[in-house]
């Protein structure tokens, strides 16, 4: 699985115009899922945005997590995060997990971070949706449960 982890100020979610999902604090997590993606991807990758020290101690240095700081996760399923760009104009998504069983991490991914005591909300699952957020730093960074970047 991937995601792109972005600490914000806030973000939210609309489809349709009406807004789905909102956080203050926290993190806006896209994520999508693979071909060859299970449940350990999914617990290595919701157990590492819940464990990501990015958030400032007293003394200005990254070193607390969401609990922490009384944050939140917006996320977003995203199946862009596997489209290939290497050859080519037009983005292949040959690796993106069917949908069907690619919903089916995303939700055992929302699951795990809520079990781990989380405020979580979500974006909808294959609708057209539209992301608001204000990066705080900026922060983003990239997860794979498969490789290292």
């Amino acid at each position: 699985m991937r995601a792109v982890v972005q600490r914000v100020s806030r973000a939210e979610v609309r489809v349709d115009g009406a807004v789905v999902g909102r956080i203050a604090r926290g993190f806006l997590v896209l994520v999508g899922a693979g071909t060859g993606d299970g449940a350990a991807d999914v617990e290595w990758l919701a157990d590492k945005v819940a464990g990501l020290r990015v958030f400032a101690d007293e003394n200005g240095q990254m070193n607390r997590a969401l609990a922490d700081v009384g944050g939140a996760v917006l996320a977003v399923s995203q199946f862009t995060l596997y489209g290939d760009c290497r050859k080519g104009r037009r983005p292949s998504f040959i690796e993106a997990l069917e949908p069907v069983a690619a919903e089916k991490l995303y939700d055992a991914f929302v699951a795990r971070l809520r079990a781990a005591g989380l405020p979580v909300e979500t974006g909808r699952f294959r609708a057209m949706m539209d992301v608001e957020l204000v990066n705080d730093g900026p922060v983003t960074l990239l997860l794979d449960s498969k490789r290292t970047f």
